[in-house]
Parts: C-alpha cells; sequence; structure tokens
C-alpha cells in the first residue's frame, strides 16, 4: 500500500513523494507549486458538510485540475462524491441511494470536461457492505478492469477496523480486480493486515489533529513527516504476516 500525506499547506509537498492536496487549498491560488506525486482531492467533505452540497460547477473543478496538472506528477483527480454518513444524511435530507446516484452523475459530469488528461478517480460510497456492492453495480462499465477507485464513508470508522474490513472485502468480492484508495484512513485502521493488504494507496491528515491534541503544531511538515514515517514502517511490518 502506498501512503499519501494529507497537506494543510501547499508549499510542503515539496517534502513528501507522495502527497493529497485538497482543491480548496489551491482554488485561490495563482501559482503554481513544487510537488512530486500526488492526488488532487475534491473538498467534498467541506462542501457537502458545510453547504449541503457542491457550491460550483464541475466545470470549476474541472479547470483547477487541468491548471495545475503540470506541477509534479498529478496522479489523479478524486470525482465529487456525496458521502454517506448518517448526519451528512441528515444535512442533505436524501437517502444513500440519492447520494449515490448524485456520485455518479457528478462523476460522468467530470469525465466530460477538458482535464488535461488527468485520471479521475470514481468514488464508490454507502454505508453497509451491501451498499457499496450496489454502487459498483450502478456504474457498471463505467468501472473498467483494474480502476483505481476511492472508497468513501469510512474515515470515521477508524476506531472499528472491523467494519473498514467487512466494507473492503464486500467490494473485493464483487470486484477482486478494483485497486481500490482508502480516504482518511488512520493507523488504528491500518493497523489491520486485512485493510492494508486490500487497499492500493490511501491517505491521512491525522497527524494534524494529533499534532494540535498533544500541544503541537498541527501546520508543521515535520509533524507529517513522523506520521507517514511511522505509517510506512508499520505498513512493512504488518505485510510480513500476510
Amino acid at each position: 500500500m502506498r501512503f499519501f500525506v494529507g497537506l494543510h499547506q501547499v508549499s510542503d509537498a515539496k517534502h513528501f513523494e507522495a502527497a493529497f492536496i485538497s482543491v480548496n487549498r489551491l482554488r485561490n491560488r495563482k501559482s503554481h507549486f513544487q510537488v512530486k506525486d500526488w492526488i488532487m482531492d475534491s473538498g467534498a467533505f467541506t462542501e457537502v458538510v458545510r453547504h449541503g452540497g457542491y457550491r460550483f460547477p464541475v466545470s470549476e473543478y474541472a479547470s483547477h485540475i487541468k491548471r495545475f496538472a503540470s506541477c509534479g506528477t498529478l496522479l489523479a483527480a478524486v470525482a465529487q462524491d456525496y458521502m454517506c454518513e448518517s448526519f451528512v444524511l441528515e444535512q442533505t435530507g436524501k437517502t444513500i441511494k440519492e447520494h449515490q446516484d448524485m456520485t455518479i452523475e457528478r462523476y460522468d459530469a467530470l469525465m466530460s470536461e477538458d482535464v488535461g488528461g488527468v485520471y479521475i478517480m470514481p468514488v464508490l460510497q454507502g454505508y453497509d457492505p451491501q451498499d457499496y456492492v450496489n454502487h459498483v453495480k450502478a456504474y457498471g462499465k463505467r468501472l473498467k478492469h483494474g480502476a483505481w477507485v476511492g472508497v468513501g464513508s469510512v474515515c470515521k470508522r477508524n476506531s472499528n477496523p472491523k467494519s473498514i474490513e467487512a466494507v473492503l472485502l464486500a467490494i473485493h468480492q464483487a470486484r477482486p480486480d478494483l485497486r481500490l484508495h482508502g480516504f482518511g484512513v488512520k493507523t488504528t485502521g491500518l493497523g489491520s493486515s486485512i485493510v492494508s493488504s486490500l487497499l492500493e494507496t490511501a491517505d491521512s491528515m491525522a497527524w494534524s489533529y494529533g499534532a494540535r491534541v498533544q500541544g503541537r503544531s498541527g501546520n508543521d511538515w515535520r509533524e507529517a513527516e513522523v506520521f507517514r514515517s511511522r505509517i510506512e514502517s508499520r505498513q512493512v511490518q504488518k505485510n510480513l504476516f500476510i
């Protein structure tokens, strides 16, 4: 599993081999920045939780993808999904099925835009394992063989790795060819050999919260580096037993 460090400060990306950066950090940026391999996040959580949906059209996101595609190696831009945790559903007043349908609609719209050839990462949404299987089926032929696909609505389950395992195993059983990315999967979740073996990639910004709780800076890239090192060394140890 390859780990992408979630960052607040775009200027810190140059310190890492793999970074995860939200479009919200780039929207008002005028200049390019130094970065190696990276993934652009759609900022979905902020948009949907705070505003009940997306304030900007798909074309606006596409323009940012194309504009920053020449910075380092932009491996993927995450599609604009709708999370399915209960508190998010309460915010929008919609069902899991409606959020899944809107996620696919937003993906289709982005795929029709000019994004400079950048790979658009589709996102699977749901809550129970079967929800994710249903979403795989709903995507249909859009999910080509070996597609790199994000798994949403798991970041709040890190205290219960078994629930993350159940979701990933269900997706794997339905489509073992898919390469899965885990959004916001923390050390507890990655401590499961099942989780770490089923994920191709993952990201997290948990280092920032942990630093703040312990009275340190939540914006210091060196805190992120310590976290990254701990994640990757733990991953090596776990893989020895898979």
